[in-house]
């Protein structure tokens, strides 16, 4: 377990709240009626995650640990606030990696155009420096440059859910969030990447949000551990 400095934050989380409407239809003499019911699927949650800290969260399916981490992206509407580094979170300063990672790489392009699409698409750089980038970022994964010339299903899931890991560290992002990044993975590959985690954050201060339902990864990974459950934070370990 890595030791924080508890004197500064990276991410705050601030009286959230996430609810969606359940519409519900039913028959009275013949005709439809629609009926919405507001449902809460995060409860008032506040979390704060220090710089250079590797925070875990857990919970129950369903229990809203994926709808937290699209409401840090930015890619759901809450109630409350989140800031990254004391600011509101802008674009590129946070990054996922997502459970699956055969489903998260375009199977047609080749893992170096996927690694520089980011790079591009911000304008980021000449085409040498993006290149020297990527090169970079597949060393610092566990991955040789020889991987650019390949496709995603020339590699097996270990090495894709690497690549998947560079993609999200190419634009340098303030906090990386691993959503299940192990759970389709084996035993020994899912310790692999963990490792990977361990090492990146070490190396670079990189602040983590790593969810997952497995206790032994949480527990081996991470400085704090909140539990959810119905859209509430009932606990930390």
């Amino acid at each position: 377990m890595n030791i924080v400095n508890e004197s500064d934050t990276l991410l705050s989380i601030k009286n959230v709240f996430n609810t969606y409407n359940n519409r519900n239809s039913f028959l009275k003499n013949f005709t439809i009626f629609k009926n919405e019911e507001k449902k809460n699927v995060l409860k008032n949650i506040n979390i704060e995650i220090k710089k250079g800290e590797i925070f875990g969260l857990t919970g129950k399916s369903g229990c809203g640990k994926t709808t937290l981490a699209r409401c840090i992206l930015g890619l759901v509407n809450y109630e409350g606030e989140i800031f990254l580094n004391g600011q509101k979170t802008q674009k590129n300063q946070i990054q996922i990696v997502f459970q699956d990672p055969g489903a998260s790489l375009n199977p047609v392009k080749k893992i170096g155009t996927l690694l520089e699409e980011p790079l591009l698409i911000n304008k980021i750089g000449k085409r040498q420096e993006r290149k020297q980038k990527v090169d970079r970022m597949l060393l610092r994964v566990g991955l040789d440059p020889s991987y650019k010339s390949r496709k995603a299903h020339e590699l097996s899931g270990g090495q894709k859910q690497r690549v998947c890991i560079a993609r999200a560290l190419i634009m340098e992002p303030k906090l990386l969030i691993a959503d299940e990044a192990i759970s389709s993975l084996d035993v020994s590959v899912g310790s692999q990447i963990l490792n990977l985690f361990n090492k990146l954050n070490k190396n670079t201060g990189l602040g983590i949000l790593f969810i997952s339902h497995n206790k032994n990864a949480l527990e081996y990974l991470c400085n704090r551990i909140a539990v959810m459950e119905n859209g509430s934070i009932i606990n930390y370990l």
